[in-house]
C-alpha cells in the first residue's frame, strides 16, 4: 500500500470490466442475500464497475456522483473479503463526519447480517471505554472519523494485523487541513503488506490524485473530468433578488406553494442558519435545524427525526452536504450559495437519490450573481429561472 516514487496521473477514467448484475459478481451468497433484503435489485454504474475491483483485492480511486450508490460500492466490495470467523478487524473505514459515518454503520450492519458480520461506528464526543469494550468483543467493519479512530490507534484498541481493506470515504474533504495529519498518522501506523486501499469522492481535486499516487499500488481509477460531472434527473432553478433581505420572503413564499415531500435548505453559517430557522418558525412553518456546532445528542436526535419524515424541512450548514443518505428529500434550496465550488454538487445531491427526480433552486442575490457564473463555467451547465406557475413543479 505504498508507491510514494509513482507520477502524477491525470483524472481520467479508464476501461474497468463492467458486471450488469449483482450474481455476476462472485460474490458470497450470504452477502448476495443481504444486498436483495436490503432492496438492490441491480447495481448503479459505479457498482457495476467499482465492487469488484475492491472484492478482487485491488486498490482503487473512484469518483461517483451523490446517490448513485458509492457508499454500496465500497460496503459490498470490502465485506467480500472479510472472513467472519476471524473476530477482528478486517475493514478499516475512514469518514469526516459522524452522521456519515453513522450512515456507513446502518449500511454495513444490514448488508452484514446474513453473514454474522459485526459492523461497529466509533465516534468522537462519546466514551472511549465504550468503543473499547466493543472491540475487545469483536468487530469485522468499523467505521468512525479519523480523530476517534487515531485515538483507539494510539491505544492499541485493535489490531491492524488483520485489516485487509481501508476505505477513504469523501477523499477531498478527507484532506483538508482539519483532516490531513490524523489520516497520515493513521495509515504511517502500520498494515499489512497485502492490504488494500479504496479513496472515494464525488469530486476529485489534484490533492487527492496526488495523495492516492503516493498511497496506492497500481490502482484502479473511476474518475470523472469536472466538465463531465453531472446530475442526471435534478432539475436546477435561480431565483435573481437585487437584496438580501428579500430571499426569506420568496422562500416563504416558495413553502406556502409548493408541495414538498421533504427539503433540505442551506447556510454558510452556523448563525444564519439559527436565524433563518426562528423565523420560519415564527411564521408559522415548522422545520427543524442542524449544525456542527450543536450537541451531538440533540443533532442525532433531529437527523432521526427528519429520516422518519416527522420533520418535512432541515435548514443545514454543510455538515450534510455530504454523503447523508435521506432519501424522501425532493427539494434543496441553497438560501446562500457554498463558498467552495465542489460543495455546491453535494448539496444537490441531496434530491433525486437513485435514480429519482430531484429539484434544487438557488436563491440569489446582486452579491451571489459571480458566484453562479462560476458555478455554470466549472460545471459547464446552465440554470434556469424558476418558473413563475410553480404547479408544473411535482416535488412529492
Amino acid at each position: 500500500m505504498s508507491a510514494q516514487d509513482s507520477e502524477v496521473v491525470a483524472p481520467v477514467e479508464e476501461e474497468v470490466k463492467v458486471y450488469k448484475t449483482f450474481d455476476s459478481m462472485d460474490l458470497p451468497v450470504d452477502l448476495l442475500r443481504a444486498i436483495f433484503s436490503h432492496g438492490f435489485e441491480t447495481p448503479s454504474d459505479i457498482q457495476k464497475k467499482g465492487i469488484k475491483v475492491i472484492a478482487d483485492g485491488r486498490d482503487l480511486i473512484a469518483q461517483a456522483c451523490s446517490g448513485t450508490g458509492k457508499t454500496g460500492t465500497f460496503t459490498i466490495g470490502s465485506l467480500a473479503r472479510v472472513d467472519p470467523s476471524i473476530k477482528k478487524v478486517q475493514v478499516l473505514c475512514l469518514a469526516p463526519t459522524r452522521e456519515l459515518a453513522e450512515q456507513i454503520h446502518c449500511v454495513a450492519t444490514s448488508l452484514g447480517e446474513h453473514m454474522n458480520i459485526k459492523a461497529y461506528a466509533a465516534l468522537g464526543k462519546t466514551p472511549v471505554r465504550d468503543d473499547i469494550r466493543a472491540l475487545d468483543r469483536g468487530v469485522h467493519f468499523l467505521v468512525g472519523t479519523p480523530g476517534r479512530i487515531y485515538d483507539l490507534m494510539s491505544r492499541k484498541a485493535f489490531t491492524t494485523e488483520y485489516v485487509k481493506v481501508i476505505i477513504v470515504d469523501e477523499a477531498d474533504q478527507m484532506l483538508e487541513d482539519r483532516f490531513r495529519e490524523q489520516l497520515q498518522c493513521i495509515l504511517s501506523l502500520g498494515f499489512p503488506a497485502t492490504c488494500r486501499c479504496a479513496l472515494f469522492s464525488a469530486t476529485m481535486n489534484e490533492d487527492v490524485v496526488e495523495f492516492a499516487n503516493g498511497l496506492l499500488i497500481d490502482p484502479v481509477r473511476i474518475l470523472i473530468p469536472a466538465e463531465q460531472v453531472s446530475l442526471k434527473g435534478i432539475r436546477q432553478y435561480r431565483v435573481d433578488l437585487e437584496r438580501e433581505d428579500w430571499k426569506i420572503e420568496v422562500l416563504l413564499d416558495l413553502y406556502k406553494n409548493l408541495n414538498i415531500a421533504q427539503a433540505l435548505i442551506y447556510c454558510n453559517k452556523r448563525q444564519k442558519a439559527e436565524w433563518l430557522a426562528e423565523t420560519m418558525t415564527k411564521s408559522g412553518f415548522p422545520i427543524t435545524c442542524i449544525h456542527g456546532d450543536m450537541d451531538v445528542k440533540d443533532r442525532m436526535e433531529r437527523m432521526k427525526s427528519f429520516r422518519r419524515g416527522e420533520t418535512r424541512v432541515l435548514i443545514s450548514t454543510d455538515l450534510l452536504a455530504r454523503g447523508i443518505d435521506v432519501q424522501q428529500v425532493s427539494l434543496v434550496i441553497n438560501y446562500e450559495l457554498p463558498r467552495e465550488i465542489d460543495n455546491y454538487i453535494h448539496r444537490i445531491g441531496r434530491s433525486g437519490r437513485y435514480g429519482r427526480k430531484g429539484t434544487a433552486i438557488n436563491l440569489l442575490s446582486t452579491d451571489d450573481l459571480r458566484t453562479m457564473r462560476e458555478l455554470e463555467e466549472h460545471y459547464k451547465m446552465t440554470v434556469e429561472q424558476l418558473p413563475q406557475d410553480l404547479s408544473v413543479m411535482d416535488l412529492s
